[in-house]
This record gives C-alpha cells, sequence and structure tokens, in this order.
C-alpha cells in the first residue's frame, strides 16, 4: 500500500484536513500522513469544528501537528499550495494541489477548501486504485 504525505508549511490545517480525509476515504487504498516545514501548538479550530460537523472526525483526537523530520518514508507528496519545496522527503512522485489557505476567513471559504480537498482525495483514491 502507497503511504501520501500531505505537506503545508504549519500543519495546522489544510494538510490535516487532507490527512483525516485520506484516512476516512481512502485508507483502503493509501495510507495517509501529513507534516509541515513549522508546527502550530494546535490544529485550526474552525477546521476542526467543521471536520467534526461535515465528517464526523475529531482531528483534535487522531491527529496533531508534525514536522517533515516526523514522517516515516513516503511514496507520494502532495503539497497544498503553498509552494513548499521538500528537498528532504524522497518519494516516487510529487504533486502540488494549490489551495487557498482558508484560516482566518469565514466558514465560506473552509466549506470550500475541505469541499476541494475531499475531491482530490477520491481523484487520487481513484487514480492509485487503477494502478
Amino acid at each position: 500500500m502507497k503511504r501520501v504525505a500531505f505537506i503545508c508549511v504549519h500543519n495546522s490545517c489544510r494538510s490535516q484536513i487532507a490527512e483525516a480525509l485520506g484516512k476516512k476515504l481512502a485508507a483502503d487504498v493509501f495510507e495517509s500522513c501529513s507534516a509541515g516545514t513549522e508546527t502550530k501548538p494546535c490544529i485550526n479550530r474552525d477546521a476542526v469544528r467543521l471536520m467534526k460537523q461535515l465528517h464526523g472526525i475529531d482531528m483534535e483526537q487522531t491527529q496533531r501537528s508534525k514536522l517533515l523530520e516526523e514522517l516515516p518514508p513516503v511514496d507520494i507528496v502532495i503539497t497544498m499550495g503553498c509552494n513548499v519545496e521538500c528537498p528532504n522527503l524522497p518519494c516516487s512522485h510529487r504533486e502540488d494541489w494549490g489551495l487557498e489557505d482558508p484560516t482566518g476567513k469565514d466558514d465560506t471559504a473552509f466549506l470550500e477548501v475541505i469541499g476541494r480537498i475531499e475531491e482530490k482525495v477520491l481523484e487520487l483514491r481513484c487514480r492509485l486504485s487503477q494502478q
């Protein structure tokens, strides 16, 4: 099974959402993890609240902000759109999802990003299941 790392600067919002949705929607196809080049003391409160409401996932109970060095070896690296380069994270495939950070914005912005991440996780699941 492939291991996918979702990478963002602070590993507190988009990458955490992607990890959670990967675990929920694609655990039969790939293993999900996330990390950042820096960390925050906690996952974004709005992301936590909305993921609980929409998907019944309590990210505070199952995830934490992690640095790149804490990740196990990965097959696929997905950056969230913050132009993060991960030269010390070897992988066989890398792509950028180009998602705007909703931090500090209203719920509409978060819902749009969560929806886009869900679509992209499902697309990735489909692509990998065909390999």
